[in-house]
């Protein structure tokens, strides 16, 4: 770790903070020198900060973005397109409705927190952090900016022994919380949607934070458990006569999707819908289909969602 000195005018401002060699990087998240240095000279991907004598120095910024590449490449995403879809999250998180988030050095502090006690498999430290989260912000900024970054960071770093056994220490957690505030929300909403992930395409908490986010005084979420197919969705939507039907992936689609959602829609009588951040991947592909793409961000897919049992929003 390295304390690097107050800038020269023009220069990246670092307000003191940590600095990394690249070496450390590497460590820390398991990606090589050689396909860091690739990142930044093909794709433009983590711009570091560079010493009088050329050697790359990373911050906690850089490293978290670094963790977040790697995220989107497991899920299925060419290296190539990560760029859009950082540039497209951080033109969303810079919108005057997203003022209210705490700094990122905050996301960080409690995501220390939370992965210190999923660290010493402490349970109730990790009950009594979760509730000072949940106590401090919105809904929308405890899972997207703080728990889900910290869940995704453990789920990809199984490379030292314990690091599985912590994600799913923390995951199983994560999971038993979530389902508990769903069930919470279940009042006598006048609204009923239907959520399912695509087969193979998303884990549990991954849905139960969606339902969450498209929860509210108006509408009610009832979640199927992943690995539903879709051929049999139309049976279902039958015998529960929900309001709209929202389908949720975070993988890169696949090339048969938008074929496999227009065949889907013909046996439905309401709507279809497809969140996360495989909906804005997919949205060209979908423009001109009967499929309604909410989004990956909370807010907006809640905001378009009501839009669409509205009436207001087309596909």
């Amino acid at each position: 770790m390295i304390e690097f000195p107050p800038p020269s005018p023009g220069e990246r401002t670092l307000d003191h903070e940590e600095l990394f060699p690249i070496r450390e990087v590497a460590r820390l998240t398991g990606i090589n020198p050689v396909t860091l240095r690739a990142w930044e000279r093909r794709y433009g991907l983590v711009q570091p900060t560079r010493t009088e004598s050329g050697h790359r120095l990373y911050s906690r910024a850089d490293i978290d973005e670094v963790r977040t590449i790697l995220g989107w490449i497991e899920r299925g995403v060419a290296v190539s397109k990560v760029g859009k879809i950082l540039a497209r999250n951080r033109a969303t998180q810079a919108r005057p409705e997203q003022a209210a988030q705490p700094p990122a050095k905050d996301h960080q502090h409690w995501q220390n927190l939370l992965r210190q006690a999923a660290q010493g498999f402490d349970e109730a430290r990790l009950e009594r952090i979760y509730g000072q989260v949940f106590a401090s912000y919105p809904l929308e900024v405890v899972f997207q900016e703080i728990v889900m970054p910290l869940w995704q960071e453990l789920r990809i770093a199984h490379d030292g022994f314990g690091r599985l056994s912590e994600w799913l220490f923390l995951d199983t957690f994560l999971r038993a919380r979530a389902w508990q505030r769903l069930q919470l929300t279940r009042d006598e909403q006048p609204t009923r949607v239907l959520l399912a992930g695509l087969p193979e395409q998303c884990r549990e908490l991954e849905l139960l934070v969606c339902a969450l986010m498209l929860g509210s005084s108006e509408v009610s979420v009832s979640l199927l458990a992943p690995g539903h197919p879709l051929e049999e969705l139309s049976l279902i939507c039958e015998r529960m006569a929900p309001d709209a039907v929202v389908l949720f992936s975070n993988h890169a689609p696949a090339a048969d999707l938008s074929r496999r959602l227009a065949r889907l829609c013909l046996g439905l009588d309401c709507p279809l819908l497809f969140a996360g951040e495989a909906s804005e991947m997919a949205q060209d592909s979908l423009v001109g289909s009967q499929v309604v793409c909410l989004g990956g961000e909370g807010r907006l897919m809640r905001r378009r969602l009501q839009q669409c049992l509205d009436g207001h929003l087309d596909s």
